[in-house]
Order: structure tokens, then C-alpha cells, then sequence
């Protein structure tokens, strides 16, 4: 019988996440540690926030960051090792939330200046969560995305939305499950963010100092009509 992707990939974060937390702090993937970590934490300083959600926020790296530059950061994540290594290591608020319960209640934390979604959208349909997450924003607040780039991660495959897996390969020992996530073409995420009430201000292509190629898509959003 086929598996769900949804249940697989909640899974694979939980049982993962003991590794997870250590190929992030051991800096053991590569594209991480010399591209993208810098290129969101560049990205959500730059709109000068004073709070900050971070949707998926694993074991917290990134809240620490930027709490170290003076900014309140609130954590969410649906894995709770993931939250309870976060939590150990301090530097930020955190809450183990689905992104099914923030869709039911999205101002739960109160008002952000900035909400930054890194590699945490790995979902099919995103459109109640995108369009849900339109009131956790102050009224010139932004929503950061940082993803794989549709054109580096295409693959072999052709170049249309789908389910992809992701084995951890090369992130290190202690990985149990591989991971479904969902793969977008650029069109896809375009389409996404306009129909749940977004409006892309910047488009980013943070490039890989040694391959040349783009690293991530990284994306600016504000609410439509604001």
C-alpha cells in the first residue's frame, strides 16, 4: 500500500532529527554552510526586523542568529526533538505547532515584521498555509522563502511540479528515513504566492562559490494590495 507523503515526512523529521541537528551545527552540508545560511540570514536583516517568526525552524539555528543581532525570534516547528534541541540551546522562543494548527490559528504568537520560511515548505498544497500566514504580518511585514532552486534540483527528472525524496546522502551519519518533499518550478511558485494573496518584491539566486550554479531561490513576498 502506497504511504502517505504527509505521514512519511513528518516521520522522517522526527526520526531524523537528532542527525539533522548535528550535520547543522557540525556545518556538514555543504551548500549550507557556504551559501544559504548566510544568504537568510542576509536576506531578513536587511528589512530590519524587530520580531521574526520562523516557520520550520528545526533545531533553532537560525533564531539564534539572528537573536545575536538583536532581533526577537519566535521558533515553530511540527518535530518535537527538533523543538526540544532547540529549546537546550536557548537564544529564542519556541512551540512545537503543525502547520495545520497555525492555519487554524494563525496570530497565536502574536504580530511579525517578518515571517522566514528556510527550506521549511515542503508540502503539496500550501495555499491555506501561505494565504493563513497573511495575518501574522504586520501591515508592512514580508514573507521570506528560501528553497531549493528549481533549475539546480530538477535533476533527471522532468521539469514539472512532483514528489521528490530526499535520502540525506552525503549530510552525514545517523540517518534513518528518507524524506518526501514536494519539487516547484519557478512558474509553480509564482502561482502559489499570487493565488494565496502574496506579491513577490524580490527574487534572489544566491550562487555556490565553487559549482557556479544557483544554490537556492530565494524569495521576498508582501501582501497583496498592502
Amino acid at each position: 500500500m502506497r504511504q502517505d507523503p504527509l505521514e512519511q515526512l513528518a516521520r522522517s523529521w522526527h526520526s531524523n532529527a537528532h542527525a539533522w541537528t548535528d550535520a547543522v551545527r557540525g556545518q556538514q552540508i555543504e551548500s549550507r554552510r557556504l551559501v544559504t545560511d548566510a544568504a537568510i540570514v542576509r536576506a531578513t536583516l536587511a528589512r530590519a526586523p524587530k520580531r521574526v517568526l520562523d516557520l520550520g525552524c528545526g533545531e533553532g539555528w537560525l533564531c539564534r542568529a539572528l537573536a545575536a543581532h538583536g532581533v526577537e525570534a519566535v521558533g515553530v516547528d511540527a518535530s518535537a526533538p527538533l523543538i526540544e534541541a532547540a529549546r537546550e540551546a536557548g537564544g529564542a522562543e519556541y512551540h512545537v505547532r503543525s502547520y495545520a494548527e497555525l492555519v487554524s490559528a494563525p496570530d497565536q504568537f502574536g504580530l511579525f515584521d517578518a515571517v522566514v520560511c528556510n527550506f521549511a515548505l515542503l508540502e503539496a498544497e500550501l495555499g491555506a498555509l501561505l494565504a493563513a500566514l497573511r495575518s501574522t504580518h504586520r501591515p508592512d511585514g514580508v514573507l521570506l522563502i528560501q528553497t531549493v532552486h528549481p533549475w539546480t534540483a530538477r535533476g533527471e527528472a522532468p521539469y514539472r511540479d512532483g514528489w521528490r525524496t530526499e535520502t540525506f546522502a552525503g549530510f552525514g551519519a545517523g540517518f534513518t528515513d528518507p524524506m518526501p518533499w514536494f519539487y516547484r518550478t519557478l512558474e509553480s511558485w509564482v502561482a502559489t504566492l499570487s493565488a494565496s494573496g502574496w506579491r513577490i518584491a524580490e527574487l534572489g539566486e544566491p550562487m555556490h562559490p565553487l559549482t557556479g550554479h544557483p544554490a537556492s531561490l530565494l524569495l521576498v513576498a508582501s501582501r497583496a494590495g498592502a
